[in-house]
């Protein structure tokens, strides 16, 4: 087997010898490469932010912005990698780094090379038309200096015809197969499911969102780390009757495959972390990780998605109401993993996904909420709602659904269900919220979801 390497600013550089825990962050400054910082070690600020090229549709490819903190060193054997440094020269600044210095928006500069690497991304996104400034929300800038940062992302506009970090994306290398005894990328399904009977103390990841916090802050080592990002039978899409979603896709994948043909996600992808935890994280992480607070769940509930599994005995499907079985626990059995998400393509009337948090953008629920409900002639004929934060596990709001479905869409009816609602779940006091707290925004959900609803919705059944 070849030695792995990486492609880093237009230079090949050698991962013999990296351990598989060992971060690009550390790799990278292991190399000279001091750009990128810690700052968090967890995804929330930014200051590590790398591009790498990926591919966009059936050919060509476009750099996307990654915590280089939460990415294993290994998972980019084979990629092209653009640090601050690989973007321009003092004496040729690139167009981000230029903005960012004629406007003000470096000062202590720490977060700097972040934040250049994520607005350089954006700048180059194959679609784009206006800056979206959600590409920069996964960066903290410490010395609140955002007025003149914005002024410098939106000042961007179009990359010339001969740069050639546009050439270098259009054609972006793969992952490559990796087979060492601590690190393995498998080729196939069938492959990484010989490898999981082989070795059960497997560890997969795909983003690696969660893994890379556990190795960061918690010094979690796994006996073998087994990348499925790139694996083809994870990374289908179906858009028709019914909505297949790959276990592999990243969240900005989906939700640009999806275009906006589920309501209930759109208003969830906005409120998941941040951008550049969206460009990495997957469905297939969300749920494989069982977390209680994660956001998907609620919306997949609501949804009534089934979650595809498949093992070496071959393919099955579980409800995803029956997946979670206990706190971090799941139905996936020895040597199974998880391929695809899968729901009925339906439009109901009214959808929400309420996300309470102490911040309003990248941060963890203290309670999620999310709807699906059908209303026919100002009753409601159909109550689906998935719940977080309340429970040892995501689960449905059922005692609240049966509330509701028969009922008049109407003030009364929403009061009445609001008190079910908020006595779901067995919430609990933590830190980040207490459980008379997290009943009260149960109720409040409710109502709100009422109350914001568009007038002729409010009226009906009245």
């Amino acid at each position: 087997m070849d030695v792995p390497k990486v492609t880093v600013n237009d230079e090949q550089r050698s991962l013999d010898g990296v351990a598989a825990y060992v971060s690009t962050l550390a790799w990278l400054r292991s190399g000279g490469l001091t750009g990128v910082k810690e700052g968090c070690a967890e995804g929330e600020c930014g200051a590590c932010a790398v591009m790498v090229a990926r591919p966009h549709g059936d050919d060509g490819g476009e750099w996307t912005a990654l915590n280089s903190c939460l990415v294993p060193a290994l998972a980019l054997s084979g990629c092209d990698v653009v640090t601050a440094e690989g973007l321009g020269t003092p004496e040729d600044l690139h167009p981000a780094q230029r903005e960012m210095a004629v406007r003000g928006g470096s000062q202590c500069g720490y977060c700097t090379p972040g934040f250049v690497c994520s607005m350089a991304a954006e700048y180059y996104r194959p679609t784009r038309t206006d800056f979206d400034l959600h590409a920069i929300a996964g960066n903290l800038c410490r010395c609140t200096g955002y007025r003149p940062i914005r002024d410098a992302a939106l000042a961007l506009g179009t990359p010339d015809d001969d740069d050639p970090l546009v050439a270098r994306a259009a054609a972006p290398s793969r992952p490559a197969a990796v087979r060492r005894p601590d690190f393995v990328r498998p080729a196939s399904l069938p492959e990484l499911l010989d490898l999981l009977a082989e070795r059960p103390e497997a560890v997969m990841v795909a983003g690696s969102t969660d893994w890379g916090v556990e190795a960061n802050l918690r010094g979690s080592r796994a006996p073998v780390l087994v990348a499925i990002d790139a694996l083809p039978e994870l990374r289908g899409f179906e858009l028709g009757e019914s909505v297949r979603i790959g276990a592999a896709l990243s969240l900005t994948e989906v939700e640009r495959r999806l275009d906006g043909a589920v309501p209930l996600l759109d208003q969830l992808f906005w409120q998941f972390a941040s951008r550049l935890i969206r460009n990495a994280a997957t469905l297939g992480g969300n749920l494989g990780t069982a977390s209680p607070i994660g956001d998907s769940p609620p919306a997949l509930l609501a949804l009534e998605a089934d979650v595809v599994i498949a093992g070496r005995d071959g393919v099955r499907e579980v409800p995803l109401a029956e997946f979670f079985t206990g706190y971090r626990e799941t139905a996936l059995g020895a040597g199974e993993v998880i391929t695809a998400v899968r729901f009925a393509r339906r439009r109901p009337t009214l959808t929400a996904f309420h996300k309470i948090a102490k911040r309003r953008l990248d941060d963890i629920s203290s309670v999620a909420v999310a709807y699906a409900l059908d209303l026919e002639d100002g009753v409601v004929a159909r109550a689906r709602i998935g719940l977080g934060g309340v429970a040892a596990t995501p689960l449905r709001a059922l005692a609240t659904e049966a509330a509701l479905e028969g009922e008049p869409w109407n003030p009364d009816t929403v009061e009445r269900a609001a008190r079910v609602l908020a006595g779901e779940g067995t919430p609990m006091d933590d830190h980040r919220a207490s459980a008379a707290y997290r009943s009260a925004m149960l109720g409040q959900s409710l109502r709100r979801l009422f109350h914001e609803a568009r007038p002729e919705q409010q009226e009906v059944g009245a």
